[in-house]
């Protein structure tokens, strides 16, 4: 059975193909010759997630899944949030970005902040359901290491001194928000899914 996820990214679509069944080929937008640009304009990361997922439904008829992930820093109110991507402007440029978190945060002592991914699953036109992944953590006072990419410079996970910039990669997609929630969503897939749709 053919499931789309909703990205042209070759490392988001292996850090999940090996999670699901093998009765599931999973298959990106390019695969179905979707190349438009999608709207993320939405005030959360359901909701982002959910009009991509139904939207492609919708063109291809193929079951679709579609995530957001957004940085909540709790002393700026949660923000940036779901506008993680383009915090200091639209060229969601990732240095201006964490350069304006530090900017805001100044010697603000609590750096308390959570990664969010939220995984929408459309298979029907009435059939939908979430999956939320979450690691808690902090904002340093600057940024380290240049492995990975957005705000991981400035993130160290809770429990370890490395931010996820300094991690390998392996260790940070093991303990990785993006990875809880595919978690929850293949286990999903293999479970419940596949026993309600026998044709799976």
């Amino acid at each position: 059975m053919k499931i789309v996820f909703a990205t042209n990214n070759k490392h988001k679509l292996e850090e999940i193909r090996h999670l699901v069944n093998s009765r599931f080929t999973l298959i990106s937008l390019r695969d179905i010759n979707l190349m438009e640009d999608i709207p993320e304009d939405h005030l959360t990361l359901e909701e982002n997630a959910l009009f991509k997922a139904r939207y492609i439904f919708k063109k291809s008829g193929i079951p679709t899944f579609a995530d957001d992930t957004g940085l909540e820093i709790a002393a700026l109110n949660n923000k940036p949030g779901v506008f993680s991507a383009r915090y200091a402007g639209e060229e969601k440029d990732d240095q201006a970005n964490m350069n304006k978190v530090l900017e805001e945060l100044g010697n603000t002592g609590n750096r308390a902040a959570r990664f969010r991914t939220v995984i929408a699953f459309v298979w029907d036109t009435d059939k939908e359901k979430l999956f939320e992944g979450i690691v808690t953590g902090k904002i340093g006072t600057g940024k380290k290491g240049n492995r990975g990419f957005g705000y991981d410079p400035l993130f160290t996970p809770d429990g370890y001194s490395l931010t996820f910039a300094e991690m390998p990669l392996d260790l940070k997609n093991s303990i990785s928000h993006r990875y809880r929630a595919f978690q929850k969503f293949s286990t999903f897939l293999n479970n419940e899914f596949i026993t309600t749709n026998k044709n799976a």
